[in-house]
């Protein structure tokens, strides 16, 4: 069985070990439900950290959050006007938890380009860094990472959500409905295009990404298996979510859009059934 540069296996990463290291002054506490249950898909959270001034007014959010659910701050006081300490801290106490060796990828909470070169030192040394921030995160840092969740996706929905929409004017309506069609989703994910989620709904499909996605697993019929594209979209797109496009899971999303993709279901081992996707012209 093949073995990691820490002394794990593959087979232990149904309980990989993360460091959780959260920027109190780059990110709300709002999400801190969500994320902690994005985290778990992932691995176990073995250290929770949460770097900032809880002196200041300014973090007063996360105060009562820190107890809820077991997360260590550490305080961090403004040394200077203009300067931020909180991370340098920040990481410093993510090199010392990767030379300890024990830890398999590390999850950086926030939405500072400040992280960029972290994030790449520790894909250096072998660790999966997740990282999650607010859309505004600079692309840089999203590259950076081996997989990005936007926290817009993960806070609570508000009670309101639960009423019927409000109809649209008919111009409206047309207007998204054209943000649907083959020619406006090519154009809006190019190769360079950050997946950036809109205030007014979820995003256009990325046709032209999940076509090469499946090109690239595919096998002489044309037919690649769904994990497959997913690890091909995540390599690529490190910030690609279903959910960017109102979709909980990748199975959903190439379901909702029989025109443009066939979905086959093969029996495994085991009576397991394994799901394959081919790309319609």
């Amino acid at each position: 069985m093949k073995e990691r540069g820490n002394g794990k296996t593959e087979a232990d990463d149904a309980q990989r070990r993360l460091a959780v290291l959260i920027d109190a002054d780059n990110a709300p506490a709002s999400m801190i439900e969500g994320l902690l249950s994005e985290v778990a898909k992932y691995g176990v959270a073995s250290v929770k950290r949460i770097y900032g001034d809880f002196t200041s007014t300014r973090a007063s959010q996360w105060k009562e959050k820190l107890l809820e659910h077991s997360i260590n701050p550490v305080q961090q006081f403004a040394y200077t006007s203009g300067k931020n300490a909180t991370d340098s801290s920040l990481i410093i106490d993510a090199m010392d938890l990767m030379y300890t060796g024990r830890f398999d990828g590390m999850c950086l909470v926030s939405s500072d380009s400040d992280f960029t070169r972290l994030a790449q030192r520790l894909r250096e040394e072998g660790l999966t860094v997740y990282g999650f921030g607010e859309h505004k995160t600079p692309v840089a840092f999203v590259q950076a990472c081996d997989k990005f969740i936007y926290t817009e996706v993960l806070r609570q929905a508000p009670a309101a959500s639960a009423k019927p929409p409000a109809r649209r004017p008919a111009k409206v309506a047309k207007a998204a409905n054209a943000m649907t069609t083959p020619a406006a989703a090519t154009k809006a994910t190019g190769p360079a295009a950050p997946m950036r989620a809109k205030a007014g709904g979820p995003e256009p499909l990325p046709l032209d990404l999940m076509r090469r996605a499946i090109e690239d697993a595919s096998d002489d019929a044309g037919w690649a298996h769904l994990s497959a594209i997913g690890n091909y979209l995540t390599k690529i797109r490190p910030d690609f979510d279903p959910r960017l496009h109102g979709h909980r899971k990748l199975s959903d999303l190439v379901r909702a859009h029989p025109r443009h993709f066939a979905i086959e279901e093969r029996a495994g081992a085991g009576g397991s059934k394994s799901i394959y996707v081919r790309a319609l012209d």
